[in-house]
């Protein structure tokens, strides 16, 4: 083996303030001295990584041991310093693993409207690793086909079932309820919850009860998408005595899982969900975490749980340098969104995954939500390649300035029905009359009886048919898709840029998982060699999928 003793590897090392009472023993001919071998040897991330000098040049090795210094004496090769085997096992909240049972703690959001799909789920679920199925929107029939399909392909898990708040039209929320207790969908992921609602505490409460060891099982297991203090407080404590009293009333639960419910907070796991795609507050994570764990620390200084609370993240989580700030600001797992959207097996178009595939960060603004249009609920978006947001913020500054459609100028009109609506309004209501007749005669009640609800009706017949357009691929429609996007997507863009995962066609999702994962690992011993005193060049700090 031959040193190159004036060679620049990149490595350099500080002064060490400490003593070394190790010594490294190994073969010299193992120690990689050039860039592209070195990082080979960091890459191995299975192996411990050993930083040896020999004849003052600075090498890497996976190889030989270490031991006890021997009187000072340092032997041929002198090493600096030195960090274990990384897993992404290790990664997290171990807890959050065998609750879960998944390899380790990432998991993938749920996208209404099935675009986080059966096949997405299923393809994690296949490799251990958590999904959430994309509920939010779809019948009563299509929730029930999706059930059948998922657990068919994963009997024993893992997967997720969102349930979105739905304020309006809480019928919505209990339908869903009823089918993931009649069917047994085991764990849920609340979203969008402004409040609790006695949906999702019928579904934890109902799946309670108590082993042969008088120990509390927990059937329905809650993640909980949260972006604000006062909503995660709910969620981090008992369901309210008041609730769970109306709910043994009326049949759905026993007296002894009200009991239970009493004593354990509504959520398993709370998701502090930053800037996201769709419905999101913008915050950001640097803020939002920490708070959050403190308020988690609180509440479980009052109750005393015997199993605390977890607390991950999502929002902005796109590319593995996002992913370890959350992991070493104490996040227990880390959930992707956005990114999503982009690979081979999301339930949207061609023509939307090569859209999301060319954004950048600042390609994304916030809308409109159709959910919640009358409250001004927002939701971010993708403004690149589509008006969606300019217009869906037109019909609701309508809205806001007239109390009926006819209070509208004809000049106005004329716009919504040539640029918007490409339908006349009267065609346009006659298709929602049609649409809530079936759906929800309730409100289409308040409708006929209210021209300010029947304008946000008619408003939101754009608004919802504008997400299923994206998701379809409807031709000549393109300039109207309304695509949930947060700025993840952009900087997990620029990250695979040179890789051949730039192609929406090559971006599975177990894929895009491993390399998220993967390199989160690879940096954290990267920082960990940096802390020890070692300098490297960002040619070693960077990891790019390959």
């Amino acid at each position: 083996m031959t040193v190159l003793t004036n060679y620049d590897n990149g490595l350099k090392f500080h002064t060490n303030t400490f003593h070394q009472n190790q010594v490294w023993k190994g073969a010299l001919d193992c120690v990689a001295f050039e860039h592209s071998a070195i990082k080979e040897k960091l890459l191995q991330l299975d192996k411990p990584c050993y930083i040896i000098r020999v004849a003052g040049q600075i090498g890497v090795t996976n190889d030989g041991y270490l031991s006890p210094a021997d009187n000072g004496k340092t032997g041929q090769a002198e090493l600096l310093v030195a960090t274990p085997p990384v897993s992404t096992a290790n990664l997290g909240d171990p807890s959050f693993l065998s609750f879960h049972d998944v390899k380790c703690a990432y998991s993938t959001g749920a996208m209404a409207g099935g675009i986080a799909s059966e096949e997405m789920v299923i393809a994690l679920g296949k490799e251990k690793l958590l999904g959430s199925f994309g509920a939010g929107g779809l019948s009563p029939d299509r929730l029930k086909t999706a059930i059948h399909r998922i657990q068919e392909a994963l009997p024993q898990g893992p997967y997720a079932f969102n349930l979105i708040h739905s304020p309006n039209e809480p019928s919505i929320e209990r339908r869903a309820v009823d089918l993931y207790l009649k069917y047994g969908v085991r764990t849920i992921e609340a979203s969008a919850f402004l409040d609790l609602t006695p949906n999702i505490i019928y579904y934890r409460a109902a799946g309670l009860g108590v082993n042969a060891a008088n120990q509390i099982e927990i059937k329905n297991k809650v993640l909980a998408k949260i972006s604000r203090r006062e909503v995660a407080s709910k969620f981090l404590q008992p369901a309210p005595l008041k609730i769970l009293k109306e709910l043994v009333q009326q049949g759905l639960i026993t007296e002894q899982q009200a009991n239970l419910a009493a004593q354990l907070p509504i959520a398993d796991d709370i998701t502090v969900e930053a800037d996201s795609g769709g419905h999101t507050d913008n915050r950001p994570l640097v803020c939002l975490l920490p708070s959050i764990l403190a308020l988690k620390n609180e509440i479980q200084d009052k109750y005393h749980y015997s199993t605390p609370i977890r607390v991950g993240v999502a929002g902005g989580i796109g590319t593995p340098e996002s992913a370890l700030a959350g992991f070493m600001m104490g996040a227990a797992y880390v959930v992707t969104g956005s990114i999503n959207q982009s690979c081979v097996e999301a339930g949207t178009s061609e023509y939307t995954k090569q859209l999301l595939a060319q954004a950048d960060m600042a390609d994304v603004m916030m809308a409109p939500a159709a959910d919640m249009f009358e409250m001004g609920v927002k939701l971010q978006v993708l403004k690149k390649g589509t008006m969606f947001a300019l217009r869906a913020q037109k019909l609701y500054e309508l809205y806001r300035t007239y109390n009926s459609i006819d209070d509208i100028p004809i000049v106005e009109r004329e716009k919504l029905e040539k640029q918007i609506f490409r339908k006349t309004l009267n065609q346009v209501w006659e298709e929602t009359v049609t649409y809530l007749s079936q759906r929800n005669p309730e409100k289409l009640n308040k409708a006929l009886s209210n021209p300010k609800i029947k304008m946000a009706a008619i408003f939101k017949w754009y608004l919802g048919l504008s997400s299923r357009w994206s998701s379809a691929g409807e031709k000549g429609r393109e300039v109207d898709y309304q695509i949930w996007c947060g700025p993840a997507i952009g900087s997990f863009n620029n990250w695979v840029n040179s890789s051949y995962l730039a192609e929406p066609k090559n971006r599975k999702v177990v894929d895009v998982a491993h390399h998220i994962m993967t390199g989160t690992a690879y940096l954290h011993r990267i920082q960990s060699l940096k802390i020890q005193g070692l300098y490297v060049t960002d040619y070693y700090s960077q990891y790019l999928p390959m």
